[in-house]
Parts: structure tokens; C-alpha cells; sequence
């Protein structure tokens, strides 16, 4: 569960900005779903609650990682540092617009990379 200050808001960006698919959605709460995994928002009763301080790390594997962190950044994420490109794929650290941290994952393509079942004994 992530407290929130604007939970319509993180709705918008977790649906639209990582394609989580919403279950409910009040103005006080959320639950939102990627497979078997559940997201929850709760309207934060108070500022202290959303500070940043040690947040959850949110770990996100994305088709394109480019065009996620596009979308992202327009719906008011911010870069943690660069984009990177290790051999195994690309990765990314954003901050959510209440302080979250996500980190997205692009595996790289081919028969030898992580994630493809191809070339494996």
C-alpha cells in the first residue's frame, strides 16, 4: 500500500504511465493490478505521511522502456540519474510524483540475453 496525496492522480499515473490495470477507485482508494501483483492507494491523511524519507521501491519490468519513461515523465515523474545500458537490457530509476521510487527494467533482446528462454540448456 502507498499512501498518496492526490489518489486520482496516482491512478492516472500507474494505469496510464505503467498500463496497471484499475479494480476500484474511490477518491480515498485504490487497487490497482499487473498479474497476480496489487497495488494499493490510500489517501494519506496528512503531509508527514508522504514524506520520502525510505520509500518502497517499486520494481517495474516495461516492453519499451524509452516510451515508459516518456510517458512517466509527463505525467509528473522524475529521473533518478541516467538511463543506463547494461548488457542484459536497459534500466531506469524514476520518482513517482509523491516520492516512490520505481525502477523500470527493459531486458535486452536475443538468444543470450536475461529473460529469453531461447539458447538456454
Amino acid at each position: 500500500m502507498l499512501l498518496q496525496r492526490d489518489v486520482p492522480k496516482a491512478v492516472r499515473f500507474y494505469s496510464e504511465g505503467l498500463g496497471l490495470k484499475v479494480n476500484f477507485f474511490t477518491q480515498e482508494w485504490a487497487e490497482l493490478q499487473s498479474g497476480q501483483t496489487k497495488l494499493a492507494l490510500k489517501a494519506a491523511q496528512g503531509e508527514a505521511y508522504c514524506t520520502a524519507g525510505y520509500t518502497p521501491f517499486l520494481s517495474f519490468n516495461v516492453a519499451d522502456l524509452d516510451s515508459t519513461v516518456t510517458k512517466l515523465l509527463t505525467l509528473g515523474a522524475q529521473l533518478d540519474g541516467p538511463i543506463k545500458y547494461p548488457t542484459h537490457g536497459k534500466v531506469a530509476s524514476l520518482r513517482a510524483p509523491d516520492g516512490q521510487m520505481l525502477g523500470l527494467y527493459e531486458p535486452a533482446e536475443g538468444p543470450n540475453s536475461k529473460g529469453s528462454s531461447a539458447g538456454l540448456p
